[in-house]
């Protein structure tokens, strides 16, 4: 379930990156939380009873609300503007930072310790991560390597925005609330603020009438199911299961997938210095996990 987590994010960069290089980052970004929003609270009805968890108490809201607008918000709009101006692979890449930004936020926030071992993962993966990154980019026009700093930058943001949105969910999942039930509020709390934002700026009509992109439409709808849905639902069923470590770096692999994936779907060329590289940082990754 935790390969099967990181092949859904792998299969879900290459989806939205696609329907977002045809319609742009915010219409997909918008899209999927409403279309994950649906799909979720009818799956949490047929689980729950309920449509939505309207018993839970207003500090779990407060700190759901908090988690959603950095993860979810924030992070995602950085992340789906990675996706366009670097791709899936190098942007899947990037979010190995969000377990070193986890850790030195959990010793900042709660006084949690970091061991060796972690210290040498961090290292390992920015490191690797670095490696990546730097690959020298001479046959690139000058506008391509601004977006690509620009891909990195975002890509970096993305990873913050997603530990912060982790840190935060900590406070409100305490006393065993169910997960499910968070993704769903976390969800509505970011689908409610993207499309309130897009009605404020009167951007409602323009969103919509991009669905009548028949391709992107459907990239933006398999990926949420791929995404938001599927890969929620494994990835907290791995969680239950496995030892959290072990599922944690298992889920971790989705840069890994995504080389064979990149290669042969979107034939981007992958040399030797990437696939090393993305090796090491996953490894460091592995350390802090484990």
């Amino acid at each position: 379930m935790a390969l099967g987590t990181a092949t859904c994010w792998a299969f879900t960069s290459l989806l939205f990156s696609y329907s977002g290089r045809l319609v742009g980052s915010r219409v997909v970004n918008t899209s999927r939380l409403l279309f994950a929003l649906v799909i979720l609270s009818l799956l949490h009805l047929g689980i729950y009873g309920s449509l939505l968890p309207l018993g839970a108490e207003p500090f779990r809201w407060g700190w759901f609300i908090l988690s959603s607008l950095l993860g979810l918000v924030v992070g995602d709009a950085f992340l789906f503007q990675a996706f366009v101006l670097i791709g899936p692979r190098l942007s899947a890449l990037m979010m190995a930072l969000v377990p070193i930004f986890s850790t030195l936020l959990a010793w900042l926030l709660f006084g949690e310790t970091v061991s060796p071992m972690e210290l040498t993962g961090i290292v390992l993966t920015l490191s690797g991560i670095g490696w990546v990154v730097t690959e020298r980019r001479s046959a690139q026009a000058v506008v391509e390597n601004k977006q690509y700093g620009w891909g990195i930058l975002l890509g970096v943001g993305a990873a913050l925005g997603q530990a912060g949105g982790l840190i935060t969910a900590r406070f409100g999942l305490v006393d065993e609330f169910p997960a499910f039930s968070a993704t769903l509020m976390r969800m509505l709390v970011a689908a409610l603020t993207m499309w309130g934002l897009a009605a404020w700026q009167g951007k409602i009509g323009f969103v919509v009438s991009h669905w009548r992109n028949r391709p992107a439409l459907a990239g933006i709808a398999a990926g949420t199911v791929v995404g938001p849905v599927l890969g929620v639902w494994l990835s907290l069923a791995a969680i239950q299961i496995a030892r959290l470590g072990i599922a944690a770096t298992l889920m971790a692999l989705t840069p890994i997938i995504l080389i064979p994936l990149t290669y042969f779907i979107l034939k981007e060329k992958i040399s030797v210095r990437s696939v090393v590289g993305t090796i090491i940082a996953l490894t460091g990754v592995a350390l802090i996990f484990l």
